[in-house]
């Protein structure tokens, strides 16, 4: 494992002195009365709770960097010679039919009405946090012209600056929410959809009632939490009336707006921002059960559920309730995980590791496969980027696992797309981009074929959303390209034979056979023959 130092990192602005640190706590071995800083001790000292949290707060996104004993790239994709699996009925395998374009990337998911997906990727939750508010439409639409799920997350309604509630607390009007909603919908093509995500304030708001009403959704997501955190969601507000009212909403605040000190140390400047904070969820199968009726009484047709980076009796739980309430998907998200709004201390030690959480998930599924139960359609989330990610983990979690939900990598190329609008327009474009041309059509490979679909819509797609295209065209072509190299030409002919364990640990976590005993019975067999 490489060197983790917890007094010391890019996303807290800090960094050790010294050349020589104590591995355990990441303080320098010579610690000088007199020293000027910048470790995490040292920066702590006067600003306090503020070094729990990445930074600046809400102009990045983070993730966690603790390398874990076994992970992904300790899998390698396996390659045949032979065969052709998932060609369209009546076709026969060979080399004229069976070329990588040809391969089908579509998924669905869902109980009994399939929603389908043109690759078997989603976002993961961009909720109340400001880098999904300021960046939401090159988000939504770049998901939506995608042809992917964009699953819009946690308390947008209730840090809605435009929010109107009855008298009974429960929401009248919400502009944001509305935004988000229809942003996406404007472009969405019959595949994938947009889900709202709720938690315990999201609930008693009236969230699910309010979007079923004003904008018909048929699908609602429920939230027992997520990989990077053990805690509800947060956001950090720059105002003393912004974070009273928020409080008044009913979240926790901290530290509390209402406390004189606290109000007359934000107007000394000392204290220059307030956290929000959700509530913990308390999980029971008859509670869970319940709402599960509840929202199914509302008329929403699918019900999806996120839960996060758990031990096994959690994730058991998560499993069992998902089958016995008939759930449509179930987000498995693991750990390190993290966008950018996740207690970083907490972001790196907290929660089962990806890798070895979707292996226990395989491992109930199976469970309860030969029990009886159905099994729900599953996706898993948690540092997930490129194509070879995509194989592994639909490939290691065959049958059950049908999409990847991807967070801060989805975001990138929205982020990366609305900059160099901005680059243009201010004749500012970095090497990086220029080399490529100065124009949108120069630089974005896939701009031209957008522009023939969509014509004169065209003006109305931003950049970003080009950029996330673009992205998910990139992850499409490489996948294509691996599973024909599998011999798999559809997404349900991958097999957990399709990867095999580089060292012998990463078999015993898995379940996958070790490298050198793959397909050795198979060799044997053409040995002996």
């Amino acid at each position: 494992m490489n060197l983790q130092r917890p007094n010391s990192n890019d996303v807290t602005q800090t960094c050790n002195r010294s050349r020589n640190i104590a591995p355990g706590s990441g303080i320098c071995t010579r610690c000088i009365d007199g020293c000027r800083g910048n470790c995490e001790v040292f920066k702590a000292t006067f600003r306090g709770r503020e070094l729990i949290y990445p930074g600046p707060f809400g102009e990045i996104t983070a993730g966690g960097d603790k390398d874990y004993p076994v992970d992904y790239s300790h899998l390698n994709i396996m390659g045949y010679a032979m065969g052709a699996q998932g060609l369209p009925e009546g076709v026969i395998g060979d080399p004229d039919t069976a070329t990588f374009p040809g391969v089908n990337t579509e998924t669905s998911y869902g109980w009994e009405q399939k929603v389908k997906m043109r690759i078997p990727v989603f976002t993961g939750a961009l909720g109340s946090t400001e880098i999904a508010r300021k960046n939401w439409e090159h988000f939504a639409i770049g998901a939506a012209i995608s042809g992917i799920t964009l699953v819009c997350g946690e308390n947008v309604c209730g840090i809605d600056p435009g929010l109107e509630l009855d008298k009974k607390g429960k929401i009248t009007k919400s502009p944001e929410m509305d935004r988000r909603i229809e942003t996406y919908r404007k472009f969405n093509e019959g595949y994938g959809e947009i889900l709202v995500q709720m938690n315990v304030e999201d609930t008693r708001l009236g969230v699910a009632e309010y979007v079923k009403k004003k904008h018909k959704q048929n699908t609602i997501e429920l939230k027992w939490g997520q990989g990077a955190k053990c805690i509800g969601g947060e956001i950090k507000v720059k105002s003393l009336d912004r974070a009273l009212q928020l409080k008044k909403r009913g979240y926790i605040v901290t530290p509390d707006p209402t406390n004189k000190a606290v109000q007359k140390a934000y107007n000394a400047g000392a204290i220059r921002e307030f956290e929000r904070h959700s509530r913990l969820g308390f999980v029971t199968e008859e509670g869970f059960m319940a709402e599960i009726q509840r929202l199914r009484n509302l008329g929403y047709e699918r019900i999806t559920l996120k839960t996060g980076a758990y031990p096994m009796r959690e994730l058991a739980m998560a499993i069992k309730y998902s089958s016995l309430a008939k759930i449509d998907l179930l987000t498995i998200d693991g750990a390190p995980g993290g966008t950018g709004m996740s207690p970083w201390r907490m972001m790196e030690e907290w929660g089962i590791p990806t890798f070895y959480l979707q292996a226990m998930s395989v491992e109930i599924c199976e469970k309860l496969a030969k029990k009886g139960y159905r099994i729900p359609d599953l996706a898993m989330g948690g540092g997930f980027s490129a194509e070879d990610h995509i194989f592994k983990v639909l490939a290691m979690g065959a049958p059950y696992f049908k999409a990847v939900c991807m967070g801060r990598a989805m975001m990138i190329p929205g982020m990366v797309g609305k900059n160099i609008a901005q680059w243009i327009e201010g004749d500012d474009l970095p090497n990086t981009v220029s080399q490529y041309g100065s124009t949108p059509e120069e630089i974005f490979v896939c701009y031209d074929e957008l522009e023939d679909k969509y014509g004169n819509q065209m003006e109305k797609i931003p950049l970003g959303a080009v950029g996330i295209y673009s992205y998910s065209q990139k992850l499409k072509v490489g996948l294509q390209q691996l599973m024909a190299g599998a011999r798999s030409f559809k997404l349900a002919t991958l097999s957990r034979k399709d990867v095999a364990a580089l060292t012998e640990e990463a078999a015993k976590v898995s379940g996958l056979p070790y490298i050198m005993d793959a397909y050795r019975e198979e060799a044997d067999a053409v040995i002996n023959a």
